[in-house]
């Protein structure tokens, strides 16, 4: 939900002071509601049909957001360390998600449970403050990305992501990086060739 160009926060706490100035008591009730976990590569952090109830920061390692059907897997997002997640629409209506959220590397996440954070924003205001900033955020992502996917050849696609997140090319297989593209992995390979 950040730009990969930003410098990278070092921790979830970073990434909501980058934001939003905590006062002393909010960031310690934030810092005690966060969590850890780790996950291994090809786990699955939310899985489609279950509800997502967390926001991760991904500390080490790479996911990714897709969508399935049953033949065929739409990429949505790649995000890697220094960078804020979840599958939104789940996380605040808190209704069945219909992306999965999938480890790429084994990835260290830190995070905070829906009811966790809903208390907090009641409670602190720089924290409710966070909160819309975030979602302002993700709404900005989606609106640039859908947008770009329909105007975008897929020649110009490949290009806005190595200029945007190239640093991540070496670290996303071919089929992945084609489906993130909308293309087909022979379309990649020749775009690929003529760069």
């Amino acid at each position: 939900m950040i730009n990969d160009a930003d410098p990278k926060p070092s921790d979830f706490i970073q990434f909501v002071e980058l934001h939003c100035q905590l006062d002393e008591k909010a960031g310690i009730v934030l810092r005690s509601k966060i969590r850890e976990q780790a996950y291994k590569k090809g786990d699955i952090l939310v899985e489609k049909g279950k509800i997502c109830n967390k926001i991760y920061f991904l500390n080490t390692g790479l996911v990714k957001t897709l969508f399935s059907t049953d033949s065929r897997e739409f990429i949505m997002r790649f995000f890697s360390e220094g960078n804020v997640f979840s599958v939104l629409d789940s996380f605040i209506e808190q209704k069945p998600s219909i992306y999965d959220i999938v480890a790429l590397e084994d990835s260290t996440v830190s995070y905070i449970l829906y009811d966790d954070l809903q208390t907090l924003c009641h409670e602190y205001h720089q924290i409710e403050t966070f909160y819309r900033k975030l979602l302002s955020m993700a709404v900005i992502e989606m609106m640039s990305r859908v947008g770009h996917s329909l105007e975008e050849t897929g020649i110009v696609a490949y290009n806005r992501f190595l200029k945007n997140q190239g640093h991540l090319l070496q670290r996303i297989s071919l089929a992945d990086m084609a489906s993130y593209l909308g293309i087909t992995q022979v379309s990649l390979s020749r775009i690929r060739r003529v760069k």
